[in-house]
């Protein structure tokens, strides 16, 4: 089974809160807090490894959680919470499930992605005395995790794209040429999963996609349509196979055109790529027949390679075009994106809804949850951080009232003005 896309949850871990803590020993009576710090969550961390080939694995296992960081007890730090490495196939985008903003593409061996990174560990009491505050009586609680639903969508990275009709003999050639073995058979049927296969010729290798037959119609959907038509997108050139012998007795030059037309709907820039035509099943008619139709091909401007995918005839000099062009012509350049953004925790705005005055803004909803709001030394506290930022200030712009309600996130205060 072949599976090219997959929509997946990940889950980094929450941070561990920080511990109030005093010291204590004896003949010691002004020790001090020394509250620790809590645990830092685990990372979700994508690695791009080429023993995978399918996204089946994510059919399977749809979630993926890192371990929260655990929690400081006195003046012991929190361990780190175990992260979770998750590999995927060479050629695997990821976007948000939701916006389609993607956020990376995984296009060589080895590279990683932070896909959700873990909440940092919570802050002890020991970090926040000062000089009017010698015995704070509070903690930072852990950061939370950060959560993605990911759609993960694998596009093959191949040197030569085969394309063709169904049954023009693209899986009889890659057997021929690689040591892949793709189902063949003596009726008209098409591959349901792209095949891949190394060439080695002379002094070079390359790697070659046989890629499912396109009919009339698979730009717009039609058949295995979109499904396959992506995997084009990578390759450096394309070898347009053609059955000069079809079972439906249609014209070769029209087949041609049906699928070279496919092309140019679902992708200008795909169409452009470099090819060339092998006229397949030579070995079925005699030379004068095989001279003809050759020079059909001829004025529609790709060099033309007559050959038999079965006995190998004119095979050779096909391989030697190949490895020439893919010498000659240079990789294209694709934009590897770099992991989503930093945090820009100082950006936040105040809304007035029918519930009352909201603060938004990832920052400040963040330092709300990573607070004690049970903790009253705690509250007083985030008080002075959100009146430093102009937080206060701008509610009292807003028109807020003493008693008004104010929602940061999921928590709900009641404002006070201190005045």
């Amino acid at each position: 089974m072949f599976l090219d896309e997959a929509e997946v949850e990940f889950r980094s871990g929450k941070g561990g809160s920080g511990a109030v803590s005093f010291h204590r020993e004896k003949y010691v009576p002004l020790g001090g807090p020394n509250g620790s710090d809590g645990g830092r969550g685990g990372d979700v961390v994508l690695v791009a490894d080429r023993a995978k080939r399918t996204l089946i694995d994510f059919k399977l296992q749809p979630r993926f959680m890192a371990e929260d960081g655990v929690h400081a007890v006195g003046n012991k730090r929190g361990k780190d919470g175990k992260g979770v490495l998750v590999k995927v196939p060479v050629g695997t985008i990821v976007t948000r499930a939701m916006t389609g903003e993607r956020l990376v593409d995984l296009l060589g061996h080895g590279m990683r992605f932070i896909v959700c990174k873990g909440g940092r560990g919570g802050k002890g009491n020991q970090h926040y005395t000062t000089s009017v505050r010698q015995a704070p009586n509070f903690a930072e609680k852990g950061e939370p995790s950060e959560n993605l639903k990911a759609k993960l969508e694998l596009k093959l990275l191949a040197d030569v794209g085969l394309v063709g009709l169904p049954n023009a003999g693209k899986s009889t050639l890659i057997a021929q040429i690689s040591a892949a073995r793709p189902k063949i058979a003596d009726y008209p049927f098409t591959t349901l999963a792209p095949n891949l296969g190394v060439v080695r010729f002379h002094d070079t290798s390359f790697v070659v996609a046989d890629l499912p037959g396109l009919i009339e119609g698979a730009s717009r959907g039609v058949g295995l349509g979109h499904q396959f038509l992506r995997h084009v997108e990578r390759t450096r050139l394309l070898v347009h196979i053609v059955d000069i012998l079809p079972i439906d007795c249609s014209d070769p030059v029209a087949n041609y055109q049906t699928v070279e037309s496919e092309l140019k709907l679902y992708s200008e820039e795909v169409w452009a790529r470099p090819r060339v035509i092998a006229l397949n099943k030579i070995d079925l008619l005699p030379q004068d027949a095989v001279d003809e139709v050759k020079l059909r091909f001829q004025g529609l401007g790709p060099d033309v390679f007559p050959i038999s995918a079965v006995s190998g005839q004119g095979v050779q000099p096909l391989l030697q075009r190949l490895a020439d062009e893919l010498a000659s012509v240079e990789a294209e350049s694709e934009e590897v994106l770099t992991p989503m953004a930093q945090r820009k925790e100082d950006g936040w705005q105040i809304v007035r809804t029918p519930q009352g005055l909201e603060v938004r803004g990832k920052g400040v909803e963040r330092m709300v949850e990573m607070t004690d709001l049970d903790n009253d030394e705690a509250l007083r506290h985030l008080h002075r951080r959100l009146e430093r930022m102009g937080v206060i200030a701008r509610l009292r712009e807003q028109g807020a009232e003493e008693g008004e309600t104010v929602i940061v996130g999921e928590a709900v205060f009641a404002f006070t003005d201190e005045r």
